[in-house]
């Protein structure tokens, strides 16, 4: 009987049994195409309908308009080919920018930063041509100026002529990526106070006025930034100083940052400068014509690996220096410097392959063409707990040159090969000036210093 009554029920519905059995998964497959029609339109690009590229008109308005918009609608943003005249926009929460890359350009009419963003999350800006050349208004930064912006994506741009920094990064995290930055009159990307580390890797930096990128915090802190497999030429020192302007990368009282793998050439002071900075690795870079030291491990640090590096052509090869001011703790392994000439400014004139001064182990290096000395070991009273052993030193004017000061500390020099050393393989030196016969001749039996295995020819 219910079985009749449930059949009488479908009939007068109008539904029959055969019809529900066929009517039932057609209807499902219906709502899953709707679900996924659905689906794709909540992702899909938003035209920039609206804009007008080469106008020659002010888009800021309709630009931003748009941004707003797609952000709030949390889709990407596509802009077509063609010059949009913009200044000063805004990026809010989830801002996905796109474009066709270079035939898609952004020009700074000047005024504040072309695109800036503060306490924002998730913005994504790619394949863009993003160019300065009228001024920045003053307490501005950066051509590009983004503050509190957390997991950012900067992929694939290409920044012109800042009169500033080219991106400027406050309390940020995420990566910059692909990116070419050319011509910024001071340094191409500026990143300070990163939370949680930012990616900087695979760009192009080439011809700023002080510095390629520069890594900072405001005070001693883990930063934990990465700089990876950059190319960066043509830094200049237009600001002048003595250090702090002319390098391709400056990592300043950011502790745990690893600069690695990176292409550097044509500086007017150094590669990688590491200023303050604690637990930082140089690895593996390929460095060629820089005026000062390449690889500058300096002041306040605790722990330095500086290994597998090139350096062809500096006035000296690698500096780990400053114990007066806490500079300790490092590993210098396996790095080739060579081509090495005296710098002819008002700073220290250097000429050495490799200097230390406390609690390092120097060790598996080659260098070639000091004009001062291979390795140095201490300055003045500045010497502690340092081994220098298994380099070769080959056709410099001194092999090894060890501080004579009163309270200096222990060295070790074991199983160095010295070869064609001018002045002699290891000689005591009192800041730089030579006061001693030929260690290396006559090993001292007791003492501070222990030499002991080296091959002179």
């Amino acid at each position: 009987m219910s079985t009749q009554l449930d059949r009488r029920r479908l009939v007068a519905a109008g539904i029959g049994i055969a019809g529900l059995g066929a009517a039932g998964p057609a209807t499902a497959q219906s709502r899953q195409n709707q679900t996924r029609s659905n689906a794709r339109a909540a992702v899909s690009p938003t035209p920039a309908a609206d804009i007008r590229p080469d106008s020659g008109n002010d888009e800021t308005a309709r630009l931003q308009s748009a941004i707003d918009d797609a952000a709030a609608r949390r889709q990407p943003l596509v802009l077509p080919p063609g010059r949009f005249l913009v200044r000063g926009l805004t990026l809010p929460t989830g801002t996905q920018l796109t474009g066709s890359g270079r035939r898609t350009v952004l020009q700074h009419l000047g005024g504040p930063p072309l695109l800036r963003a503060d306490d924002a999350a998730g913005i994504a800006i790619e394949r863009l041509a993003v160019t300065g050349g009228f001024p920045i208004d003053p307490g501005w930064r950066g051509l590009m100026e983004l503050r509190r912006a957390s997991h950012l994506s900067i992929r694939e741009l290409i920044v012109e002529t800042s009169p500033a920094h080219g991106i400027y990064l406050e309390r940020c995290s995420g990566s910059i990526t692909d990116c070419r930055i050319e011509g910024a009159a001071k340094a191409g990307i500026f990143s300070i106070d990163a939370e949680g580390g930012m990616e900087i890797s695979h760009n192009q930096l080439f011809a700023h006025g002080n510095n390629g990128i520069l890594v900072w915090r405001s005070s001693l802190g883990e930063d934990g930034t990465i700089v990876a497999m950059n190319r960066i030429e043509r830094i200049a020192a237009r600001d002048g100083g003595t250090g702090e302007n002319g390098n391709a990368i400056n990592v300043f009282r950011a502790g745990g940052v690893l600069v690695t793998s990176n292409r550097i050439a044509d500086c007017a002071f150094s590669a990688v400068r590491a200023n303050s900075a604690s637990n930082v690795q140089i690895l593996a870079n390929s460095i060629a014509r820089v005026g000062e030291v390449a690889i500058f491990a300096e002041f306040a640090f605790e722990g330095a690996v500086i290994s597998g590096n090139l350096i062809d052509g500096a006035a000296t090869g690698i500096s780990v220096t400053n114990f007066d001011h806490g500079g300790r703790l490092a590993v210098v392994q396996g790095n080739l410097v060579r081509n090495l000439q005296l710098h002819r400014g008002p700073s220290d004139p250097g000429g050495y392959g490799i200097s230390v001064e406390a609690d390092a182990a120097v060790t598996g290096n080659t260098i070639e063409g000091a004009p001062t000395a291979g390795l140095g070991i201490g300055w003045g009273r500045y010497c502690r707990d340092i081994a220098a052993t298994g380099n070769v030193v080959r056709g410099c004017e001194l092999g090894i040159s060890v501080t004579s000061t009163a309270g200096a500390g222990s060295v070790l020099l074991s199983s160095n090969l010295i070869s064609g050393s001018r002045h002699g393989a290891i000689r005591m030196t009192d800041h730089g000036r030579i006061v001693s016969a030929d260690l290396a001749l006559s090993p001292p039996t007791a003492g501070r210093i222990r030499i002991t295995g080296n091959a002179v020819t």
